[in-house]
């Protein structure tokens, strides 16, 4: 039997009772390819079982039927905000596959091991607590982008919700298990130490498992599951995670030392002397070790990364090209299956291994276990592989607040700028702006 779910609220009434009635989504929490809110300022309970049905509406358009996988990561509130959304999607009748306390890659590999089309992981990934999101997917490996996530958000902010039923839960309690023997593959030939920082977040329950499973001695740093986050938060770009790694590193006297986000889908490296390697030149490293396994093959890199990619000579040796493409995990996962890449490397950690040696989408985990491969069979110390790349520099990121209203265009108007600058001729830190790339924002070549 069905029934019409209470019109969603991008404010609450000031009324108490009411409060307790009303749906409460705010609009902003939609972004390009997630969703993130702060909760409960943002997005209350019953806000959360409107996006479920939402999203099984979605589903049924789009496939005739809906059946998700669902997890949720480490946080006081999460599992509360996940039961909410799975209780919208059973009454918009989708079947859903609960795999409990997971990470996002563990959640992208339940789609293929049960044969589920949906996944919708309830994570805040490395925000501060205070925040929570759903990365949603209805294609694995990939997940929602923007005209996926712009259909949702009409579902729930304009269309009458309504409750169908008919929707069957199940509890999956094997699956981490199934997804760390999956990861496993062939043991290291050397002994290898490994640090491994969690920032006491959902990766501590699972990554010196995946570590210890290969034969690497594992000392761990902040892995303890504990939702206050007491250190720092959980952010393999937060330079006070990597500086923490890096002390533990010098004092365990490890080969590595890596840094895990919050849902662990994101990888952070150290060498053995405790210099942070950014991702960009992480992927680098690992592109120069695979090529000549892969002569021919094909990178995908986000365009902030170093441009050292486009001009390697070891790549170029070997035939490998190598692309540019926007920021943002799902983008990233959508250009590297359409080119066919081998794998795709963001500068924020993301690291996307394409068949044979991966599954497509990102897994701090899985980048942490190539990694150990690599240091095994270069027999080579991690400083000593970096020595090998020319010198360049790059700057930890920068992220300063800037209002979801304003920010696109707050980038146009930048891009204008430097367009006019490169245009008159004007220097730019000293030099002349030769090239804008534009394909995700602008960024400026100088020469």
């Amino acid at each position: 039997m069905s029934s019409v779910f209470p019109k969603v609220a991008s404010r609450l009434p000031s009324d108490a009772a009411a409060q307790e009635r009303t749906p409460l989504v705010a609009p902003s929490g939609f972004r390009e390819y997630d969703a993130r809110w702060r909760y409960p300022q943002d997005l209350n309970l019953m806000g959360a079982q409107a996006l479920g049905l939402a999203l099984a509406q979605l589903m049924r358009r789009r496939h005739g039927r809906a059946a998700l996988v669902v997890g949720h990561d480490y946080r006081a509130y999460s599992q509360g905000i996940k039961l909410a959304l799975v209780s919208g999607l059973l009454a918009g009748g989708a079947d859903v596959h609960d795999i409990g306390l997971a990470l996002s890659p563990m959640a992208y590999f339940a789609q293929t091991a049960l044969k589920v089309r949906g996944v919708a992981m309830v994570t805040a990934s490395h925000n501060e607590n205070g925040w929570t999101g759903i990365k949603m997917g209805d294609k694995p490996p990939l997940t929602f982008g923007p005209e996926e996530m712009q259909a949702l958000k009409k579902l729930v902010l304009q269309g009458r919700l309504a409750t169908r039923g008919g929707g069957r839960y199940r509890y999956v309690a094997d699956m981490p298990t199934r997804y760390l023997r999956d990861l496993r593959g062939r043991k290291l030939r050397r002994p290898l130490k490994a640090v491994l920082a969690c920032g006491n977040g959902t990766a501590g329950a699972f990554a010196p498992q995946a570590l210890r499973a290969i034969g690497a001695t594992i000392a761990p740093l902040h892995c303890e599951l504990d939702y206050a986050f007491p250190h720092h938060n959980p952010n393999p770009e937060d330079m006070g995670m990597l500086r923490a790694l890096s002390r533990a590193v010098r004092a365990a006297k490890a080969d590595v030392g890596f840094a895990f986000d919050g849902d662990g889908d994101r990888c952070g490296v150290v060498d053995e002397k405790g210099r942070e390697i950014f991702a960009d030149k992480m992927g680098l490293l690992l592109a120069r070790w695979l090529a000549p396994q892969h002569k021919g093959a094909s990178f995908v890199v986000d365009v902030k990364s170093t441009s050292l990619f486009a001009r390697d000579p070891v790549l170029q040796q070997h035939g490998i090209r190598t692309h540019y493409g926007k920021t943002g995990h799902s983008y990233m996962k959508r250009e590297v299956q359409a080119r066919g890449a081998l794998a795709g490397f963001e500068k924020s950690g993301h690291f996307f291994f394409n068949a044979p040696l991966g599954r497509g989408y990102d897994d701090g985990l899985a980048s942490a276990l190539w990694i150990c491969r690599m240091l095994d069979a270069s027999r080579q110390s991690l400083s000593a592989l970096a020595a090998g790349l020319p010198r360049s520099w790059m700057s930890p990121s920068c992220s300063p607040h800037c209002p979801d209203a304003a920010k696109y265009q707050l980038v146009e108007r930048v891009r204008r700028d430097f367009a006019k600058a490169m245009q008159r001729g004007a220097l730019f830190a000293g030099q002349k702006i030769v090239q804008l790339i534009e394909v995700n924002g602008v960024r400026a070549v100088l020469a």
